[in-house]
C-alpha cells in the first residue's frame, strides 16, 4: 500500500489518536490560527451563523488567505461540536477528502483548524446557499423571488450528477459521499452547483471498471433519502449515491420535500403530473419531461442492480437538456415566423366610399 493510500485509511479509522498524532494534510490546505477564526467570525457572533446541523454550526466570515495582507475572502466557516466523537470523525473525513478532491461541481477547501479541542474548517463561501432553499423552503431570504427555471434546474442536476460520477469514478479511490440531497448541494453566485458535506463520505478500494463498490457500513444518511437495499443489508454501495440522487430529481420537479411532503402525496394517490411544480406546467417540452422521469424513476428501484450507474445518468441528463433546448428553439423559430408573417400581411382593404 502506498504511503498516500495509508494517510488516507488512518483518517477513516474509528480509533481515537491524540491530536499531535494525527498529521494533518497541511501541504494541500491552509492551517488557521484559532485566533484568525475567531477574528473572521467576530467570536463566533450568532448573528453570522447562517446554518445548523446535528453536529455543527456555519458561520460566514471574512480571513485573509495564503498569508495576502491585501486578500480578504469571504468565506463559510463550519465549526463542529466540541467533545463530540461524531464531529470529530465527520471534520477529518471532510479535511482528508477535500484537501486530495478537485472537480468544479464539489465545494473547495480552503483551509482548516485544530486548536484546544475546536474542530473547524474553512470553504469558499456560496452566496447563493442551498438547492433546498431555492426548491422549497418559504422563509429564504434576501434570494430572487422568481423560482429556479427548469433549464436552471436542469443544469444543476447535470452539474451535481458529475461531480458525484467523478466521486465513483474518477478519483483513484472511489468515495461514496452517502449523504446526497439538495441541503448538501450549494450554489455559487453564478447559480453553478456545488456538492459538500463529506463528513459521512467513505472511501473504497481503488477504482476498477465496471466494479461495484459494497462497503459494510452502519447505516447513517438522512431519512427519505436513504438507500432501502442499503438500510435492509446494511451494505452500502455507490448505488446508494444513486438512489439519493434520484431523490433529488424528483424534489427538483416537484418543488417538494422528498423525506415529507413526496411520501405524503403519493399516499393521497396523486400521480406525477399533478405532483410538478405549478411554476413548470406548460415549461417542459414533453419529449424532455419523460426522459427526466425516466432517469429519475430507474435511479430509486428498489435494488441497486437495477439502478443505472452515475455515468449513464450524467449522460441521460444531458440528453434531456438538449431535447429542452431543441424544443424551445422549434418554440422560438415558430414564435418569430408568426412575428414576420403578422408585419408583413397587406393592410386591410378600405371601402371606397371611406
Amino acid at each position: 500500500m502506498g504511503r498516500s493510500a495509508q494517510s488516507v485509511s488512518r483518517f477513516f479509522s474509528l480509533r481515537k489518536k491524540k491530536q499531535n498524532d494525527w498529521a494533518f494534510p497541511e501541504e494541500l490546505c491552509c492551517r488557521f490560527t484559532l485566533a484568525e477564526i475567531s477574528a473572521a467570525t467576530q467570536c463566533f457572533d450568532q448573528t453570522l451563523c447562517i446554518g445548523r446541523g446535528g453536529f455543527c454550526s456555519v458561520f460566514k466570515g471574512r480571513i485573509k488567505v495564503d498569508g495576502d495582507e491585501d486578500r480578504i475572502n469571504v468565506v463559510a466557516i463550519k465549526r463542529f461540536s466540541r467533545g463530540s466523537e461524531r464531529g470529530m470523525r465527520e471534520f477529518r473525513a471532510e479535511v482528508q477528502l477535500l484537501c486530495q478532491l478537485r472537480h468544479p461541481n464539489l465545494v473547495s477547501l480552503i483551509g482548516f483548524c485544530q486548536e484546544n479541542g475546536e474542530c473547524i474548517t474553512v470553504y469558499d463561501y456560496m452566496p447563493n446557499g442551498s438547492l433546498r432553499h431555492y426548491l422549497y423552503d418559504s422563509n429564504i431570504k434576501n434570494k430572487d423571488p422568481l423560482p429556479l427555471t427548469w433549464k436552471q434546474r436542469l443544469k444543476i442536476c447535470i452539474g451535481v450528477a458529475r461531480a458525484i460520477h467523478y466521486l465513483h469514478a474518477g478519483v483513484k479511490h472511489a468515495v461514496i459521499h452517502r449523504d446526497v440531497k439538495c441541503s448538501n448541494v450549494l450554489l455559487d453566485q453564478n447559480l453553478v452547483p456545488k456538492l459538500g458535506d463529506f463528513g459521512l463520505s467513505k472511501m473504497g478500494p481503488p477504482v476498477l471498471s465496471n466494479v461495484l463498490i459494497k462497503l459494510n457500513s452502519r447505516v447513517s444518511g438522512t431519512f427519505g433519502y436513504l438507500d432501502p437495499e442499503y438500510v435492509m443489508s446494511g451494505q452500502l454501495t455507490e448505488k446508494s449515491d444513486v438512489f439519493s440522487f434520484g431523490m433529488v430529481l424528483f424534489e427538483v420537479l416537484c418543488a417538494k420535500s422528498g423525506s415529507r411532503e413526496i411520501p405524503e402525496c403519493v399516499e393521497r394517490g396523486e400521480t406525477f403530473p399533478a405532483m410538478i411544480d405549478p411554476f413548470l406546467v406548460g415549461k417542459v417540452a414533453p419529449d424532455c419531461l419523460r426522459k427526466f422521469m425516466n432517469i429519475a424513476e430507474r435511479c430509486v428501484r428498489p435494488t441497486g442492480a437495477e439502478r443505472p450507474t452515475m455515468g449513464e445518468v450524467q449522460v441521460e441528463l444531458e440528453c434531456a437538456l438538449e431535447l429542452q433546448e431543441r424544443a424551445d428553439a422549434v418554440k422560438q423559430l415558430n414564435e418569430l415566423g408568426k412575428t414576420a408573417s403578422s408585419s408583413l400581411a397587406p393592410p386591410p382593404a378600405h371601402d371606397m366610399e371611406d
